[in-house]
């Protein structure tokens, strides 16, 4: 029961949950759009994963279709197709996890540095503007620069130059997606550690100045600690979310590079799947994404608490 002090007596006074539930009527009002927004669009399609254990015809739908058991997943096992794609899906993550990962941290620690509000305001403006376009628009940006007829190649072209195929190479497209992410989110990315920033008492930073530390210092013994719960928090989500590196950024790119190169785990549930009208068997490949993806934050969380962070929760 919640306890609250009497405005007469001064005395705590113990609240049931009805009487909570008065009291903050309209906080639990304003989250009703919230909770049915998420019921709607994240709880309920859970109900659909039971096409993965059936023949699902849409014709008869769910209640009527042929359950088959794991036969849908005997079947993914034995694909290659599917494990070239969870291949890709692993080393595209990999990749984004060492070179996107580290840059919103970067930024984050140089926008601290900008004294002038004026000039961090206006930079903070430019490199979250990315963040609210599509990858339709980003891919075609690139294109426009990148592309056989891009900037690029025409200043190699008029300079005699040989051209440099970026846009339709399938062994540098790892490098291409990652550095569209980089552009499109990396500082859209650096919100949550800006607030990590500014949650750090400054008067530590006054006293190790006045020991003679310098930046580098300071940086290193109360910047990075102080960010340290924030970094790992960012890091276990991120891991539990690995092998959803995008749909519509590949689905985009894939007649450009091949399939053998853009096909991920999403992509592959919809070519194979959707796109084949064998639903059952692009449930099967997403809910094993599902459990592999739950197993990985789960795991990265229990390595946060072995080194004594809290991760998504406190142990």
């Amino acid at each position: 029961m919640s306890v609250q002090q009497s405005q007469d007596t001064g005395r705590p006074v113990q609240l049931n949950w009805r009487m909570r539930i008065r009291r903050d009527r309209t906080l639990l009002l304003m989250t009703v759009p919230s909770i049915a927004l998420l019921l709607v669009f994240n709880y309920a399609p859970l109900f659909g994963l039971a096409t993965a254990f059936q023949d699902y015809d849409p014709l008869v739908g769910v209640w009527h279709s042929q359950w088959v058991g794991f036969d849908q997943f005997r079947q993914l096992f034995h694909d290659a197709q599917f494990w070239d794609s969870l291949k890709n899906t692993i080393y595209l993550s990999f990749v984004q996890l060492i070179l996107f990962f580290p840059i919103p941290i970067v930024l984050a620690l140089l926008l601290n540095t900008v004294l002038s509000t004026r000039v961090r305001n206006f930079i903070q403006s430019v490199v979250y503007l990315p963040h609210f376009f599509s990858w339709v628009l980003t891919i075609t940006i690139f294109q426009q620069m990148l592309g056989g007829a891009g900037l690029l190649n025409q200043y190699l072209r008029s300079h005699g130059m040989s051209t440099w195929d970026i846009m339709t190479n399938p062994h540098t497209f790892a490098l291409l997606v990652t550095s569209q992410a980089v552009w499109k989110e990396a500082g859209w990315g650096i919100i949550v550690f800006l607030a990590a920033l500014a949650g750090i008492n400054r008067e530590l930073y006054e006293a190790a100045a006045a020991d003679g530390a310098g930046r580098w210092r300071r940086m290193w013994h109360i910047t990075l600690p102080g960010m340290r719960g924030v970094i790992v928090l960012m890091l276990v989500l991120r891991l539990g979310n690995a092998l959803s590196v995008g749909f519509e950024q590949f689905l985009i790119q894939r007649d450009a590079v091949g399939h053998s190169s853009a096909d991920v785990l999403d992509t592959f549930s919809f070519y194979y799947g959707i796109a084949t009208n064998n639903y059952s068997y692009g449930a099967a490949a997403g809910l094993f994404k599902s459990v592999i993806s739950l197993l990985l934050i789960w795991g990265a969380n229990k390595l946060a608490h072995a080194f004594g962070e809290d991760g998504l929760y406190r142990k």
